[in-house]
């Protein structure tokens, strides 16, 4: 783990969740023997291991462990990043399942005689293979800021599952565990307007994952009376948004995202909005990533928008194509390259690039150039083919049997349909990179949600709106 500058505002985190468990861990100061080296030495590993061991063993009942619990974050929180490795790593190598008492219970249940005896074996059988680890990180849910605490260190945990796959499992197993703590049943739906409290108003600063915030003036729009913000929170972690989705109220399906978060344009009269534009979900907690709230948090915001502004009439998104330049890239370099472009496209490309001999080498040499949407002779000649490929990239392209965009397979599991493409919907420096600037509406209608979703994933069929599909021929 590097000390990264994306890490200063987890590491302001900590810093209140140490607070928090200072005092709860003040009766199991002396328990523990004192402070550990931030490197977590050898020696500190192996009185850690002498720590643990008595946390297994109940020495002192609940209100002690539960005060070891709160010392053990924050021995955590006190180490480097080499220190933190060390720990985890102790963690998933010495405390998984006991595998002498499975073999034990194993063996009972295979002697079992009755239904009685087989039915109480299988009971213990369960409980012994629930690994030790995360019987002593569950006891974190009784501290303040503990359920936070296991998030962020599942965050950690998952920065480091590429170069340490020992660790795998156990983010595994905490995987499994939030699912069930962070279940749909357990979320509140809130909304964030301008008057929520400023760390609140911070934090989606932070968080925002899809447009950047710029400014305080930026964020104030965003929340405007024509704008809305909600989110998901959950009880044990009551100021902390699991995930959030931006919501322009326009008339008409919105085709840019400069356009929407333009501070200077005029506020819309909610009552007259006919469009909710979903523009931006965050996923806020890494921490928590295969837990998913999105496709939840889109149909709940949908039925609260509906109840509250009868006159909107259409849901849709303004999204990204995050994957779209990368795989054109791909496409274009490889041996049938020249195939994806027309004789007039290629043409035309050639005579703006200046090239005249390889198309696919100047549609990638002109997307180069930083200023070409503002350029209208390159702009022209690059629309046609970025707009047919793109809708072909969309449709067609598959991972098996999911689209292998990522946005797109998100809402096109959820049911929407591809309704329009946009050409220059997101002209900053991130959209021309992602997407040649192009984004894209999914749009959702109640009357076919369930269809298109079984579609989808059913056949791998992508429902999209006939415009779109016409791009499909040169």
């Amino acid at each position: 783990m590097n000390e990264a500058p994306q890490f200063r505002f987890w590491d302001r985190t900590w810093e209140r969740i140490g607070r928090a468990f200072r005092d709860v861990a003040k009766s199991a100061r002396t328990a523990w023997g004192g402070t550990y080296h931030p490197d977590l030495s050898e020696d500190d590993m192996s009185r850690l291991e002498g720590q643990i061991a008595a946390w297994y063993e109940g020495r002192g009942g609940e209100v002690v462990a539960r005060a070891q619990a709160a010392e053990f974050g924050r021995l955590y929180l006190g180490l480097n990043a080499e220190g933190r490795l060390r720990f985890l790593r102790l963690l998933a190598l010495h405390h998984g399942v006991d595998r002498a008492r499975l073999t034990t219970e194993m063996a009972l249940w295979d002697k079992a005689a009755s239904e009685k005896e087989k039915a109480a074996a299988e009971s213990r059988l369960r409980t012994v293979l629930v690994p030790r680890r995360i019987k002593l990180l569950s006891q974190f849910t009784d501290l303040p800021q503990g359920v936070k605490f296991l998030v962020d260190l599942r965050a950690d945990l998952l920065r480091l599952d590429n170069t340490e796959p020992e660790l795998s499992a156990l983010a595994a197993e905490m995987r499994e565990l939030f699912a069930s703590w962070f279940d749909i049943g357990f979320l509140d739906l809130k909304r964030i307007t301008w008057d929520s409290p400023a760390l609140l108003l911070e934090k989606l600063v932070d968080y925002e994952a899809v447009h950047e915030i710029q400014s305080w003036r930026d964020l104030k729009n965003r929340l405007e009376s024509d704008r809305r913000c909600f989110a998901f929170f959950h009880e044990r972690m009551p100021t902390e948004p699991l995930i959030f989705v931006e919501v322009a109220l326009v008339d008409g399906m919105a085709g840019s995202v400069q356009a929407l978060l333009d501070e200077n344009a005029p506020v819309q009269d909610v009552t007259t909005a006919d469009t909710a534009i979903f523009y931006s979900i965050s996923n806020c907690q890494k921490g928590l990533a295969g837990v998913s709230f999105g496709n939840f948090l889109i149909k709940r915001v949908v039925a609260t928008l509906a109840a509250d502004l009868p006159n909107l009439k259409y849901f849709a998104t303004l999204s990204p194509i995050p994957g779209f330049r990368a795989w054109l890239a791909k496409e274009l370099q490889g041996p049938n390259g020249a195939m994806l472009l027309t004789a007039e496209e290629a043409q035309a490309l050639g005579a703006a690039s200046g090239d005249h001999g390889d198309g696919p080498a100047a549609l990638l040499k002109l997307l180069e150039r930083r200023d070409w949407p503002e350029d209208a002779a390159v702009a022209a000649a690059l629309r046609a083919p970025l707009m047919r490929l793109c809708a072909h990239y969309l449709i067609e392209e598959k991972r098996g049997a999911r689209a292998l965009d990522r946005v797109a397979h998100f809402h096109l599991s959820n049911g929407a349909q591809v309704e329009r493409l946009n050409w220059l919907g997101d002209t900053s420096p991130n959209g021309l990179r992602q997407s040649a600037g192009i984004m894209v509406n999914y749009r959702y209608r109640s009357d076919r949600i369930e269809s298109n979703h079984e579609a989808y994933r059913g056949e791998g069929r992508v429902t999209a709106h006939p415009q779109v599909l016409r791009l499909l021929t040169p």
